[in-house]
């Protein structure tokens, strides 16, 4: 991924935490030159001194068979982006896109029936766990289990490349930087407000 000085993010804490808050993410290999993507819910956990890719996919998804020729696979997570106009600017200028995204490069292997019980009982932990009546994998019958087993396979990627751009207006001013925050609030469209308390929340951390 390309990414200008001004948008590179280093810090794999701040990056961690991202992939958690934005955990759907695209799965990217290839076959025979071609390449493929499944658009996955995954978890970032942490082995040893090791950071690790988990999910898992439909077993009729060809997919996963292609994860013991491919050297490498990219996992790509993306936050909420936004059409930035000029005429928010002091200055004459051109438009631009905001946006966060990281991706995560390494090897990939399939989990065994066991690695992949204990990869879903953390998944619906982690979507499950505050609700009023949580759907936590010991509240499962057996026999449901046992049938839904059958049908998906397990992977997890060992994390060694990871790359993560934040684009959004760090090489604006102190004004036109409040004013692309007020103007992304004025819009109808979820992702413009999500962007604008993104970009207001990492200023105010700044400061």
């Amino acid at each position: 991924m390309y990414i200008p000085k001004y948008y590179k993010v280093t810090d794999f804490e701040e990056i961690r935490e991202f992939v958690q808050q934005n955990s759907f993410g695209t799965l990217v290999t290839t076959k025979k030159g071609k390449p493929i993507a499944t658009h996955l819910p995954l978890q970032l956990i942490k082995e040893d001194d090791d950071y690790y890719i988990t999910g898992h996919m439909a077993y009729g998804n060809p997919q996963w068979r292609t994860f013991e020729a491919c050297d490498k696979v990219l996992v790509m997570f993306q936050g909420p982006h936004a059409y930035i106009s000029s005429s928010w600017y002091e200055q004459e200028n051109v438009p631009t896109w905001n946006y966060q995204a990281v991706h995560l490069y390494g090897s990939a292997h399939i989990l065994d029936e066991e690695e992949l019980k204990q990869d879903l009982t953390r998944l619906l932990q982690k979507y499950e766990q505050h609700r009023k009546n949580p759907i936590l994998w010991d509240k499962l019958s057996p026999s449901l289990l046992e049938k839904e087993l059958k049908g998906i396979v397990g992977f997890k990627i060992k994390v060694q490349e990871v790359q993560a751009a934040y684009k959004l207006s760090q090489n604006r001013n102190e004004e036109d930087y409040h004013n692309i925050v007020e103007k992304l609030q004025e819009e109808e469209n979820l992702n413009s407000h999500q962007l604008a308390e993104v970009m207001r929340k990492i200023r105010n951390k700044e400061n």
